[in-house]
């Protein structure tokens, strides 16, 4: 009975997201993109009040990969507006990338007020094709909140390991599926349509932790854990980081 209702549920859901589709196919859809870096930049900082003791751990490590200098070179994939710049170490150097060219202007204000840190160039590119930056130049890869939107995870995953130096770490923080007898699962997969288009492609019904899992890294140390002050659809989270 529950499953009918489901699928019923996101039918309708479904319906109701079809002017978005429309205005995606005819090319509208691209003045939201302009809109997003604007939401997502408030969103940063409601999120990270209630997952700054979450980020503090998943960060508190980043120094063991530095080089034996103690020179830190670190790339962000989908830097957004720069949420995660505090949480990085002193003097370690960071270099963005964000598909969408909008950000950076939220992102040189997040740059601004983290000016412990040394800023490389904004690179605008996808994930899965960073051809702009070279292979095995960079200590550290971050990625947080960005394999739910991303459009191939394992593609993205191999040029992680592509432009990681060997011995080099992807740290990540993702949400991520539910278990499919939870009422968290029951509403991720009815909104999931209107979701996508919310959230700029985002996809809640991702098990990224698979792909992690298949990505070929010599070391992957995971954690699922729960964020009950987030949204309900996005409360189950993975993090932690892999070693190339």
């Amino acid at each position: 009975m529950k499953c009918c209702l489901m699928k019923v549920c996101r039918l309708l859901c479904f319906v109701l997201t079809l002017p978005l589709h429309l205005m995606d196919v005819t090319g509208l859809y691209g003045i939201y993109k302009r809109v997003f870096p604007l939401l997502a930049y408030n969103i940063t900082f409601s999120y990270n009040d209630k997952m700054h003791k979450t980020k503090r751990e998943l960060f508190r490590n980043l120094g063991k990969f530095a080089n034996t200098d103690g020179s830190l070179r670190l790339l962000e994939i989908g830097c957004g507006s720069g949420a995660n710049f505090k949480f990085y170490p002193y003097g370690c150097t960071v270099i963005c990338t964000d598909p969408n060219p909008h950000f950076e202007k939220y992102l040189r204000m997040s740059m601004d007020a983290n000016a412990h840190l040394t800023y490389g160039e904004f690179v605008v590119a996808s994930g899965e094709d960073m051809a702009a930056v070279e292979d095995e130049s960079v200590d550290v890869v971050v990625c947080t909140l960005v394999l739910c939107s991303v459009r191939n995870t394992l593609r993205v995953l191999r040029e992680v390991r592509r432009v990681l130096r060997p011995g080099g770490a992807f740290y990540f923080l993702e949400h991520v599926v539910s278990d499919p007898s939870t009422w968290t699962y029951f509403f991720q997969y009815v909104l999931e349509p209107l979701w996508y288009y919310l959230g700029d492609g985002c996809v809640i019904t991702r098990a990224t932790w698979k792909d992690l899992e298949a990505a070929g890294f010599s070391e992957l140390h995971l954690r699922h854990i729960e964020a009950p002050e987030v949204t309900l659809m996005i409360r189950p989270h993975i993090m932690g980081y892999s070693v190339k």
